[in-house]
Order: C-alpha cells, then sequence, then structure tokens
C-alpha cells in the first residue's frame, strides 16, 4: 500500500474517532438524530436540547481537542526529528512550564484584558511559552555559536526546572487559588467554545504548513547536522525557525487546555513505522494520529467517570506512559 492510500485511510479514520467523539456523551443521542442536528441545524422538529448540547458543547469541545493534538504532536515530530532525541519535544525548551507560570501568574493576580477578558489567561500563556522558548535559545546561542542539540537541551532543561520553581513559589504562596492552579496544570477542554477555535485554528494551520514547507531541510538534518551543512543547508537558520514554529504550535496549545503529555511523544514514533522518515509525510500523519488521541482521550475523561471529570493529562499519561515504553524499548 502506497503512502497516498495509508494517508487516506488516516483522514478516514480520525473522520470516524472525532464523530464517535461527538456522539458518546454523559446524554444518549441516536445516530439519525445526530446526523440530522449535525446537518439540519435549523430544523425545527429536533430536539432544541440536543441541538444545543452538540452544537456549544461537544462539536466545540470534540473540534479543539483534535486541533490541540494535532498542534503538539507537529510540535513534537519536528523537535524529535531537529535534537536527534526520540525523547525530545517542544517541553524539552520550557515551553509548557512557561505556559504555566504564565497563567498561574493571571490567576492569583485576577488581571484581564479590557477588551478580551476571557483570552487573558491563554494569551498570558502563550507568550511566557514563547518568551522562555527564546531565553534558551539566546543562552544556547551565548555558550555555543551553532546551537548544538546537546547545548539546546541541556539548557532547556535547566529553564525547564528552574520555572518550575517559581510555579511552585507561586503555587505555595497563593494557597487559595491551589486548586485552580493544579487542575489547569493537568489540562482540561471543559472550557471550549468556538471563539478559541478561531483563534487556534490559524495559528495551528500557519505553524504546521511553514514546518510542512521545510520538509526537506528536515529530512536532512535528520541524518546530523554535518551531512547538513555539506548538503548546503543552513542548519542555524532552519534550526531557529524549526523550533519557533514548534514553540508557538506547543506554547498556544498549552494556554488554550494546559498541559497535557504523551501525545507529542507517541505520534512520532507510530507515524514513522508507517510513513517512513520523511517529513513530507509524517508531519500530516501526526497530526492525524495526534488529534485522534486527544479525542480519545478527551473522550474517556469525561465519560468514565460521568459526571465526574478526569483531568486530560492524567488520562494521557496513564495510557501513553506505558505505550510509549512499548513501542520505544521493542524497536530496540
Amino acid at each position: 500500500m502506497n503512502k497516498q492510500s495509508r494517508l487516506l485511510i488516516a483522514v478516514v479514520l480520525s473522520i470516524i474517532v472525532v464523530f464517535f467523539g461527538i456522539k458518546i456523551g454523559s446524554v444518549s443521542i441516536p445516530f439519525d438524530t445526530l446526523i440530522q442536528a449535525l446537518f439540519s441545524r435549523g430544523d425545527k422538529q429536533l430536539d432544541a436540547t440536543i441541538v444545543t448540547i452538540l452544537w456549544q458543547v461537544r462539536l466545540p469541545r470534540v473540534v479543539l481537542a483534535f486541533l490541540v493534538g494535532a498542534a503538539l504532536a507537529v510540535s513534537g515530530t519536528v523537535m524529535q526529528s531537529l535534537l536527534g532525541n526520540p525523547l525530545a519535544s517542544a517541553y524539552t525548551l520550557g515551553v509548557s512550564s512557561g505556559a504555566s507560570l504564565g497563567a498561574a501568574l493571571i490567576i492569583v493576580s485576577g488581571i484581564t484584558l479590557p477588551l478580551f477578558p476571557n483570552f487573558t489567561l491563554p494569551l498570558t500563556g502563550f507568550i511566557f511559552g514563547l518568551a522562555t522558548v527564546f531565553i534558551v535559545l539566546m543562552m544556547s546561542q551565548r555558550l555555543d555559536q551553532q546551537l548544538s542539540n546537546q547545548t539546546v537541551i541541556l539548557v532547556g532543561m535547566v529553564m525547564t526546572l528552574f520555572v518550575g520553581a517559581m510555579l511552585t513559589i507561586v503555587t505555595a504562596l497563593f494557597k487559595d487559588h491551589l486548586q485552580q492552579l493544579v487542575f489547569w496544570q493537568m489540562g482540561s477542554f471543559s472550557g471550549s467554545t468556538w471563539a478559541k477555535i478561531q483563534i487556534f485554528l490559524p495559528i495551528l494551520l500557519i505553524g504546521t504548513l511553514a514546518l510542512w514547507f521545510s520538509a526537506s531541510s528536515l529530512d536532512v538534518l535528520s541524518l546530523g547536522e554535518e551531512e547538513a551543512m555539506i548538503s548546503g543547508v543552513d542548519v542555524r537558520t532552519i534550526k531557529l525557525w524549526v523550533m519557533v514554529l514548534a514553540a508557538l504550535l506547543a506554547g498556544s496549545a498549552v494556554s488554550f487546555v494546559g498541559v497535557i503529555g504523551f501525545v507529542d511523544l507517541i505520534a512520532p514514533h507510530v507515524i514513522r513505522r508507517y510513513f517512513g522518515a520523511s517529513h513530507r509525510w509524517v508531519i500530516p500523519g501526526a497530526a492525524l494520529l495526534g488529534g485522534s488521541m486527544m479525542v480519545v482521550g478527551d473522550t474517556i475523561s469525561r465519560t468514565l467517570l460521568s459526571p465526574q471529570e478526569i483531568p486530560i493529562g492524567a488520562v494521557t499519561a496513564l495510557i501513553g506512559a506505558p505505550f510509549f515504553a512499548y513501542v520505544y524499548f521493542k524497536r530496540k
């Protein structure tokens, strides 16, 4: 089976996963009613409650889960290739810890943007996450002009620990917000809205397409920095470009829904088994798999102990940790 057919199958499977993600929930919706509500929204014979549940609760939640999963998977794919480390992700650069610190400061201070109060938290999380990456890159450049992989990873881990310590101090000082801070850090899609999707979708499309158009350079870089330089690739420029885009995808995702792990680690490993090493196929494949995995994880989180909701970060960790260990060590 060629790669085009495999990608087409991945698209069909993703659509099926999204459909069942919309259908499954605390309120049972018959199949025919679901189809009518999705494609005949203005039909007055439909139950208004069902239409509201689908269009105002489940559909935006499932769509945002798919987009966030896709963004994290694409970010993890390019970071693993760029840093030559199968355990690397945008989190290695401190994106999640930076975004978490920014969100925590907004939660405890109560500051809101005058014109866009609902977007104060995600915007601040994104800015802090991206700022953390820039600090990591500047420090790495000071230590190593070539921005070697080992230097970037080491500085990123140091920054992650440092920012994590600051977040712990903030959490300890403002105990009145302890529960809110802890739950935000575990991730949740409970506040999903169409307005958030309208902001996040262009970020995902622009970032993913820009990385997809850099697929040839990423293919050469994955062979090694020396081989890439011999082939005429501007290693330093490509590294900076890819790191910023990966941080943009992961940072914006974290800022909207909190910290969610393992999707960006698992999806690239699985997709490379079926699509090979070419990023022209791995990037769209990882986006589809990452999105589908996140929809399945979110469906489990909101239905397994309904009406109680399990944090999505806990679900992805429970499923992702053993699965990643199986995939990674089986290869060895």
